[in-house]
């Protein structure tokens, strides 16, 4: 299976980056292919963290090509920024930008703060202008990576975009945007990025010709899916798998294996409802020992036990067929361990995600419940070597959604991972 798309499962924050850093391992070609630098992966090895908010999981690897798809929203000062650490960290920054990946420019995050202050109902956005970047692509007055490569046409564009944009800001009283200005910062960004911008559909299409083995690397999680997911506390994009071919331009015959992220309990940021959250004791000890802080933002998340009515729409809208499950020796010391397993809904039984979000919010978790393990399992290297109460949990996870646990994470570090099936 040379062609694997890594998306999460739940809210996002599953471990993502981990297994895309792990599997990039034997990857010619890694692709982002939505979002922005809303989202953060945290990668470990040789006991070091390193951050990232837009470079794809494979740039560690200087014999694999990273590659930010047209469906990305990229702010170029925060990806030059984050380029100018790895470099100066001693990593070789092989990378291609697609000409047709939307900018994330200064008003945008202007306008993210604006309106999300102005909301009764907060939707949690990081205000990185990631929302109001899709918007303009919707509306067909954004500007491109490949603009860059046409100044004469990015001045056009950029000065049509302004008579927009700087009304807007002047009904939220904020101030206008001088064209010069910003078009100098569009010339730097040509002289700096330019050399990495091209047509990435041109290029994975004839990677995946050769049979080159191509990760592709969603950020957020599926049920911040913009379609899919509690609409609207959401993201902007989809992180669907089904998404791959439109954001990568790259036809849908060429996926072979979609791997779900799932952590082993459960955990979200921002607003909206989450059934099974547990704003008590057992959060705050799972939040501490999983230390669930935001890789972008540090904003604390919310914890509580896993939601397999959540993973099982993820399953169907994203067509997954292996998990990789992650962060399970967090779950290492609890007596007992609650499964959500359906929802009561207006005095029926349900296990099915509600479409609204005001009959979503009305939904509560049916739990069944199964034996702790105590043992401290981050050491383990081999399946067979687990606690039996924690192979029985993940067993009890197979057959609840009926995916085959090919991954099982027990640490951060790239080490402090149990494969069961070969995934490549």
């Amino acid at each position: 299976m040379p062609r694997i798309v890594v998306g999460g499962a739940q809210w996002g924050d599953e471990g993502k980056g981990k297994i895309t850093d792990y599997l990039a391992l034997e990857a010619d070609v890694v692709v982002r292919y939505q979002g922005g630098n809303n989202a953060g992966h945290t990668i470990v090895f040789n006991g070091k963290k390193y951050p990232l908010s837009i470079l794809p999981s494979g740039i560690f690897r200087s014999n694999c090509t990273n590659v930010l798809a047209n469906g990305m929203v990229i702010n170029p000062d925060k990806l030059l920024e984050e380029i100018a650490y790895y470099k100066s960290e001693g990593f070789e920054i092989n990378l291609k930008i697609s000409n047709r990946a939307q900018i994330i420019m200064p008003y945008h995050l202007d306008l993210d703060g604006a309106a999300e202050n102005l909301k009764e109902n907060k939707i949690g956005t990081t205000k990185k202008g990631i929302g109001p970047a899709y918007s303009d692509k919707i509306n067909r007055i954004g500007l491109r990576m490949g603009d860059l490569l046409n100044l004469d046409s990015a001045k056009r564009i950029l000065k049509e975009a302004l008579v927009i944009k700087n009304l807007e800001l002047k009904s939220y009283g904020l101030n206008p945007y001088d064209a010069h200005s910003l078009f100098k910062k569009l010339e730097m960004y040509a002289e700096e990025l330019g050399k990495y911008i091209c047509d990435t559909s041109i290029f994975l299409n004839q990677m995946a010709k050769e049979d080159k083995y191509i990760l592709f690397e969603g950020a957020q999680g599926a049920m911040l899916c913009n379609d899919h997911g509690t609409f609207p506390y959401v993201t902007s994009s989809s992180p669907l798998a089904s998404s791959v071919p439109l954001n990568a331009g790259l036809a849908p015959r060429y996926i072979d294996n979609v791997l779900g992220i799932v952590k082993a309990y459960a955990t979200r940021v921002g607003e909206g409802n989450f059934p099974t959250e547990q704003n008590n004791e057992i959060g705050n000890t799972l939040r501490e020992r999983g230390h669930e802080y935001g890789t972008v933002t540090h904003r604390p998340r919310r914890c509580g036990w896993i939601d397999i009515v959540a993973i099982k729409h993820a399953i169907r809208v994203s067509g997954i067929n292996q998990i990789a499950l992650m962060l399970l020796d967090v779950l290492s010391g609890f007596d007992t361990i609650k499964i959500g397993v359906s929802y009561n809904f207006k005095g029926e039984v349900i296990d099915y995600v509600p479409s609204n979000i005001d009959d979503f919010a009305l939904v509560t978790p049916n739990y069944i419940e199964v034996p702790g393990f105590k043992e401290d399992i981050t050491n383990v290297t081999s399946y067979e070597d687990l606690p039996e109460n924690a192979k029985n949990y993940i067993a009890k996870l197979e057959e609840l959604l009926e995916t085959k646990i090919t991954i099982v994470s027990v640490g951060p570090d790239r080490k402090q991972t149990i494969v069961r099936e070969k995934i490549w």
